[in-house]
């Protein structure tokens, strides 16, 4: 399976930017698709995830994110709103089955936000 994500850019803060990540290859059984950010100097952390018809947020960006998917693309999209500085960082897409058993993830996506 490879994810390709997209849509990463250069952005004032209070602007909006939309990342998408395509999956392709043997896509088998449930699974969750997501985002992730690693700011310079932290760990990665978790932004978004969804399963189905559920959604889940990081606190940091609940109201402000949307993540959303077309399963007939194999596609999640994570729209970006009212950003802030705070936001900067690489995103990655992943996705998981939700048994667990395999997960990949894909090459990242710069976002930057000035203040």
């Amino acid at each position: 399976v490879q994810l390709q994500a997209s849509g990463g850019g250069s952005v004032l803060a209070g602007g909006s930017l939309t990342l998408s990540c395509a999956a392709s290859g043997s896509i088998s059984g449930m699974n969750a698709m997501g985002w992730y950010r690693q700011a310079p100097g932290k760990q990665r952390e978790f932004v978004a995830i969804t399963i189905g018809d559920f959604a889940s947020y990081a606190d940091s960006v609940k109201g402000r994110f949307t993540i959303s998917r077309d399963n007939a693309k194999n596609t999640v999209y994570l729209q970006m709103n009212s950003l802030k500085p705070e936001d900067t960082a690489v995103y990655y897409c992943n996705i998981a089955s939700t048994r667990g058993d395999w997960d990949f993830w894909g090459h990242g996506t710069l976002v930057t936000v000035s203040s």
